[in-house]
């Protein structure tokens, strides 16, 4: 593996390996003993998306691993306008030994990956949000203990964190369970492609029932803003409530990679039931990076 740009070019053996290494990580910082694998490494670190977890989450995980971040927000660095990607990716390259990019088009991610020397790793696009993902999949790990055969039920909007987990989800042998409404599923091909692993509803009861792991994303994404009238009303019937969640086993957990509108797309009771995995869940971005950057930068 030479970069990170989708799960859909993770094996299943390459996501045990990310993990393993993830929980390995975590118990050593845990238990005070230093991982400096990357010492003086340098990451440069796009965001033409701001983003609270995955600044801090890539800078201090940088930084424990021995390397150093370099911040470039978008008033910092033009990508494909004032100069093309193909030369910043050729430039940064003699600079720095990998790139974080959150940016809005997978499209510019894939085209960096090609013209660099050096490795790549999607922070976030509108399509693809692999980090959330593996951070995801170590925290259902936990709390689980195997995924093969584990149920998903997704609730809300068909976006980039639901079309990313139903691969990541798939190659793990887990089955999904997918509802939305109307206008808001998850890309087409994608589904098709991924074909009796994921089952798409417009009944959120169907989808949680009998699940093990109930997820959710906020109504109105960076950049939808617009929109937000409509979607409140549109998404009404897919609230995250405790009505929902007891048609989930007795076991499940609720996951939702943050920033949380509690009240709109989950409950303040049912996420406060639910904290504890949440927060691990956003905790384990650090890790599973840390081991994604491990394994592409030595």
């Amino acid at each position: 593996m030479k970069h990170l740009l989708s799960m859909e070019q993770l094996t299943k053996a390459a996501i045990i390996k990310i993990l393993n290494l993830a929980d390995q990580m975590k118990y050593e910082q845990k238990n005070g003993i230093a991982h400096e694998v990357l010492k003086g490494k340098q990451l440069a670190m796009i965001f033409a998306k701001p983003s609270t977890r995955t600044r801090v989450s890539f800078e201090v995980g940088i930084n424990q691993l021995g390397g150093h971040a370099l911040f470039l927000s978008k008033s910092d660095i033009q990508l494909g306008s004032s100069e093309s990607i193909e030369d910043t990716a050729k430039v940064l390259s003699r600079y720095v030994d990998g790139i974080m990019i959150r940016t809005f088009d997978q499209c510019d991610v894939e085209e960096l990956a090609l013209h660099a020397d050096i490795p790549i790793i999607n922070g976030l696009t509108d399509s693809s949000h692999p980090c959330q993902i593996l951070a995801d999949l170590m925290t259902m790990r936990e709390y689980l203990t195997v995924l093969e055969g584990k149920i998903i039920a997704w609730v809300g909007d068909g976006n980039n964190v639901c079309q990313s987990l139903m691969v990541g989800a798939t190659t793990m042998e887990m089955k999904m369970r997918v509802a939305t409404p109307v206008g808001y599923e998850p890309n087409a091909a994608l589904l098709d492609r991924l074909g009796s692993n994921v089952l798409l509803t417009h009944d959120p009861k169907e989808a949680v029932a009998g699940a093990d792991v109930v997820v959710t994303d906020v109504w109105t994404s960076m950049g939808q803003e617009a929109e937000t009238k409509k979607r409140l009303e549109v998404f009404a019937p897919y609230q995250l409530n405790r009505e929902l969640m007891n048609l989930a086993k007795d076991h499940a957990i609720v996951q939702h990679c943050l920033p949380a509108h509690k009240g709109e797309e989950i409950t303040e009771d049912v996420f406060n039931q639910h904290a504890h995995a949440i927060y691990e869940e956003a905790e384990n971005r650090l890790h599973a990076q840390k081991a994604v950057m491990a394994l592409l930068m030595q």
